[in-house]
């Protein structure tokens, strides 16, 4: 299917069953693999637990001890890592699969380990999710009608549905995908022991936006701009507060709207580039001067983004600025478009650069945002 056909027929408004999305895949990871990771002290990891009989939901945060899982149950049991793109380089590769989405947009790639019998329970995500299936076997099953119930049980930690009622089932194996705009209740067991990667879209929410909005309005706000009344008459009950008081408060909050679409849209960058950020850029390592770095990449070095670093940009007239965790950094838009869509940069890519933007690489590359590769083969990017 064409991108274009996608967005235009499924994207946040239905859901799609993708058979071999990914033809003979072998997943990245093993379970091994994830097992390892929910034990480091800055993984998000979660188990999650089902006692069928009693249907009682456990839910239990990492890090957890190597020695914890091997004695695990044989059923009915999730282990669920958050950001796990930013903690290994080839989960990170499969985010070239969906370019045809702003990556900005995109969040992360959960994974999840199930054993047999394994769940989260039937809920509703808010936002668009892709649910790729790695390992084993997974029914899933939705709930495609029109208004489906979704109220929360309120005997459980977790946000499950108090009542489901499956439209559709379906078992998905190694390569198959299903897309579920927001807003679809879903339920997922797996049929044996399984690895599902879930790659899940930023959606802030109206209030999430609102509130920083406001934030930043008020951090720039002139503080001359006050509630006035020169038109004031005297009053009949001066214990009221009158209409014509509800429209010049109206009128005060009128004044500190962003009209400007510049100022909108570096307050827009910066928010969205530190959303649901789960991580820090930190530097990491001795620095090395500029002289050795474009050295090293004149001899094949490549400056490789930190996982943690999120990037965007946008064109302002015939400059561009580059949003990096929150900064807004004015280049050429050639060198905004260049850096935030590059995860790593080579010699080639960084001589393209403008003077400007060779400044801008070694400053953010001082703050963290890039180690310096000398090892093309060295595909770890840390965490």
């Amino acid at each position: 299917m064409a991108p274009a056909d996608f967005l235009r027929d499924y994207w946040q408004k239905r859901p799609l069953l993708i058979r071999n999305a990914f033809t003979d895949f072998v997943s990245p990871i093993e379970p091994e693999d994830l097992a390892g990771l929910a034990c480091e002290e800055a993984a998000l990891a979660r188990i999650i637990s089902h006692d069928r009989p009693r249907d009682a939901w456990h839910v239990r945060t990492g890090p957890f001890e190597e020695d914890e899982f091997p004695g695990m149950p044989h059923q009915d049991w999730t282990l669920l890592v958050q950001d796990v793109d930013k903690w290994d380089a080839d989960i990170a590769a499969l985010l070239e699969h969906f370019r045809f989405l702003p990556r900005w947009r995109i969040d992360d790639i959960m994974v999840s380990f199930a054993a047999p019998g394994g769940s989260v329970g039937a809920h509703v995500d808010q936002y668009d999710v892709f649910l790729l299936q790695a390992q084993g076997h997974r029914r899933w099953q939705i709930d495609a009608s029109d208004s489906p119930p979704v109220d929360f049980r309120n005997d459980v930690e977790l946000k499950l549905l108090r009542e489901f009622n499956p439209t559709h089932d379906w078992l998905l194996g190694p390569g198959d995908m299903l897309y579920l705009p927001p807003g679809v209740p879903h339920h997922g067991v797996a049929e044996d022991a399984c690895l599902t990667f879930s790659v899940g879209m930023r959606a802030p929410s109206a209030a999430e936006l609102l509130g920083d909005f406001v934030d930043t309005l008020a951090a720039e706000a002139d503080d001359r701009l006050r509630y006035r009344d020169p038109d004031l008459a005297p009053p009949a009950d001066p214990a009221e507060i009158d209409v014509e008081a509800i429209n010049r408060a109206v009128e005060a909050l009128n004044m500190l709207r962003m009209n400007d679409p510049d100022r909108l849209g570096d307050w827009f960058g910066r928010f969205i580039t530190l959303y649901r950020s789960a991580g820090e850029v930190m530097p990491s390592g001795p620095e090395r001067s500029r002289i050795e770095i474009e050295w090293d990449l004149d001899q094949g070095a490549r400056l490789v983004r930190h996982p943690w670093s999120r990037m965007a940009w946008r064109s302002s007239g015939r400059e561009g600025r580059l949003f990096a965790s929150g900064q807004v950094l004015p280049l050429p838009a050639s060198d905004a478009a260049c850096i935030a869509n590059g995860t790593a940069l080579d010699g080639e890519a960084y001589r393209a650069l403008t003077q400007t933007g060779r400044d801008v690489v070694f400053d953010l590359y001082r703050a963290g945002h890039y180690v310096l590769d000398t090892d093309e083969g060295d595909g770890d990017l840390g965490g």
